[in-house]
């Protein structure tokens, strides 16, 4: 309900902003659904301002949106027991928000079902639709402060990123992303800056964590993946609970087998 909520006011603004780059508010209402995406269609409204090619409009989407590649994918491992159909579904209606949740809720509710995250951007989608609607049918009668929308859009991402700081690693990396994303954006001028930062700055992630557990006598409390402090709701997931389990029975093996030669 939070993330419907949240949806409502920023999904009306989208609708206007696409109202007043000439679409009408049966276009508005397909594109909120065909597109899902408040970063793309916020940007789609802005390159359809300033009449920009339409080869410029796909190749920029397609670039912007490329991250949802590497969302699903984080995502899998809780879909291996479902059809291809049910992922074909569910990664049709994926964007930042509902993936943040679904996330989250994998992480740390076991009986989180993948029923229950398809609800999610069953719901979350229709109250972003229905906000484009709105925002398309009254897009001629009321202007916006598009300032606003933008605080509320970083907010919301800001949050997304605090959730997920779960190591010293990902903290590192979100700093150096930042600051990649500042210099190429400067470089490039456009959000094809941001793609190359997420690339690079992924790969960084990579390098430093396979070269942690490869070289490292104890990996799992090396500094840079050693846990971050995080709220109470997010601190024992069902990682953690795992690992857990797993060191109480090699300590219970432990224990078994000095008996067993005490005895001996």
């Amino acid at each position: 309900m939070p993330l419907c909520l949240s949806y409502l006011p920023i999904g009306v603004a989208c609708g206007i902003l696409l109202h007043a780059a000439g679409m009408n508010f049966v276009l508005t209402f397909l594109i909120s659904i065909m597109v899902f995406s408040g970063g793309a269609q916020f940007i789609l409204a802005s390159l359809l301002v300033i009449d920009a090619p339409i080869s410029t409009i796909f190749m920029t989407l397609f670039f912007l949106e490329l991250r949802y590649a590497l969302l699903g994918s984080s995502l899998s491992k809780y879909f291996r027991s479902s059809s291809q159909k049910f992922v074909l579904l569910f990664s049709a209606s994926m964007n930042d928000e509902n993936y943040a949740v679904n996330y989250l809720k994998f992480a740390t509710d076991k009986k989180w079902t993948p029923q229950d995250a398809l609800m999610v951007e069953h719901y979350s989608l229709i109250s972003w639709a229905s906000g484009n609607l709105i925002g398309g049918l009254i897009g001629s009668t009321v202007t916006i402060d598009l300032e606003i929308v933008d605080f509320a859009l970083t907010a919301l991402f800001i949050y997304m990123i605090v959730m997920q700081m779960r190591s010293h690693l990902s903290l590192i990396i979100c700093l150096t992303s930042t600051a990649l994303s500042l210099f190429f954006l400067t470089l490039t001028k456009s959000t094809l800056g941001i793609i190359i930062a997420t690339l690079i700055a992924s790969l960084i992630g990579f390098v430093i964590e396979d070269w942690v557990r490869k070289h490292s006598k104890d990996p799992k409390n090396a500094w840079v993946l050693k846990r971050l402090f995080r709220p109470a709701m997010t601190r024992h997931t069902v990682e953690d609970r795992q690992m857990l389990s797993e060191k109480k029975a090699q300590q219970a093996a432990q224990v078994e087998a000095a008996n067993d030669s005490g005895e001996e």
